[in-house]
């Protein structure tokens, strides 16, 4: 079973706990023409390794988070609160080696 880190709370809790939302980090685009505004709202990336994402903690306490994933492995390398920059994801990678 998947352990998830909630920034939150401060503690790992299981996977059943927590709901992925999708990618993170979109920037929504001003005053988008119709095929801006379809790739916003339906594309979305599918990489094979490391994965920006934003997760619930949906059986705890609700809150939003941001959370990094290796796709292959299925492990989350590090979370962090809504609303921080994003994380240097090639230190990730060397980390996660």
């Amino acid at each position: 079973m998947l352990l998830i880190h909630c920034p939150y709370c401060k503690e790992a809790r299981p996977e059943i706990e927590f709901l992925c939302k999708g990618e993170a980090y979109l920037a929504r685009p001003r005053n988008p023409d119709d095929a801006e505004w379809e790739a916003f709202l339906y594309l979305r990336r599918n990489p094979r390794g490391l994965h920006m994402e934003r997760w619930v903690h949906a059986h705890g306490c609700g809150r939003f988070f941001n959370a990094v994933r290796h796709t292959v492995q299925d492990r989350i390398l590090a979370t962090s609160p809504a609303g921080t920059p994003p994380p240097d994801l090639d230190k990730l990678q060397e980390q996660g080696k």
